[in-house]
């Protein structure tokens, strides 16, 4: 009995894509998230101490988003876009984030219908105490409480 390899190819390429699609949204998600040890961090042109200094930051724990990777070097991207290498010295796994949406509100429980705190900035910078499918609690100056996940930018995980 001779097969019909022209019927099962169409099916075998519809499962094969099926397949792939979960696999690069799962990636998107996991997209990995660091923070800065210092006050000062200087970001390179390129993966060692020879290159020449892009930018300075200078502000302690602001996230930034591993982009690449070259021995003790990572290629990073911040918040508005700016990437270059920083030596993994200067890098820590503390959970941090950026707001990015105006008028975000910080609640005091994770429901919109709990005490609204205050009113977040964009480019606030806040610390992740934890996050569930929607919220997150955080600490920003000395407030504490729940915020929208879509509104920060960041180690959300």
């Amino acid at each position: 009995m001779k097969k019909n390899y022209k019927f099962y190819l169409p099916k075998i390429i519809i499962i094969f894509l099926i397949l792939l699609i979960p696999i690069k949204s799962k990636a998107d998600q996991n997209k990995e998230f660091l923070s800065l040890k210092n006050n000062k961090v200087n970001l390179r042109l390129g993966p060692s101490f020879e290159h020449p200094v892009k930018l300075i930051y200078k502000k302690k724990y602001l996230p930034v988003s591993i982009i690449d990777e070259s021995e003790t070097w990572r290629k990073i991207k911040d918040f508005e876009n700016n990437s270059g290498w920083i030596h993994i010295s200067q890098l820590s796994k503390k959970k941090t984030a950026i707001n990015i949406k105006e008028n975000s509100i910080l609640y005091k429980r994770s429901t919109v219908f709990s005490k609204p705190i205050v009113r977040l900035e964009i480019g606030r910078l806040v610390l992740i105490k934890k996050c569930n499918i929607e919220w997150c609690k955080i600490t920003s100056s000395d407030f504490v409480g729940w915020v929208f996940r879509g509104d920060l930018w960041g180690n959300t995980k």
